[in-house]
């Protein structure tokens, strides 16, 4: 049913909750788990992928040690660090590379934060096809 998964992952606590849940979703269904953070300091929405800072080298140790977590749990993973923002670099990553379901964490803003903040949330998933889990973080 889910043979690529697609998660979004912002860098920050809040990743742990869905983290948990696709690992046991993964290996439920055996599918192969795709890891996208969308770095989106200064620099990288400058330079994209030919930024440097100590954001983007925080970001890529932080992907490389979730997918060591990914494997050692025996399953398929890849990572990815896009640039820019993040609502736009999802949706694009989605459909140039296509997955059967995305999994986002959401921190549980109110109305309002939601309305003057935006929702990465829930600009994906008005902009794409596929199914996506969103998963409050604790």
């Amino acid at each position: 049913m889910y043979n690529k998964i697609l998660v979004t992952l912002d860098a920050t606590p809040a990743d742990r909750a869905i983290i948990e849940h696709v690992k046991a979703l993964a290996q439920a269904m055996h599918s192969r788990v795709m890891l996208l953070h969308v770095a989106d300091g200064w620099a990288a929405r400058t330079y994209g992928a030919d930024a440097i800072s100590p954001e983007i080298t925080e970001d890529t140790a932080y992907l490389r040690k979730l997918e060591v977590e990914f494997q050692s749990a025996g399953i398929p993973v890849e990572a990815e660090l896009a640039f820019g923002e993040p609502d736009r670099q999802i949706v694009k990553w989605i459909q140039d590379k296509g997955c059967d379901l995305v999994a986002m964490s959401t921190h549980g803003h109110r109305f309002l934060a939601d309305l003057f903040l935006g929702s990465t949330s829930r600009q994906v998933r008005h902009s794409v096809s596929v199914p996506v889990l969103l998963l409050k973080a604790k």
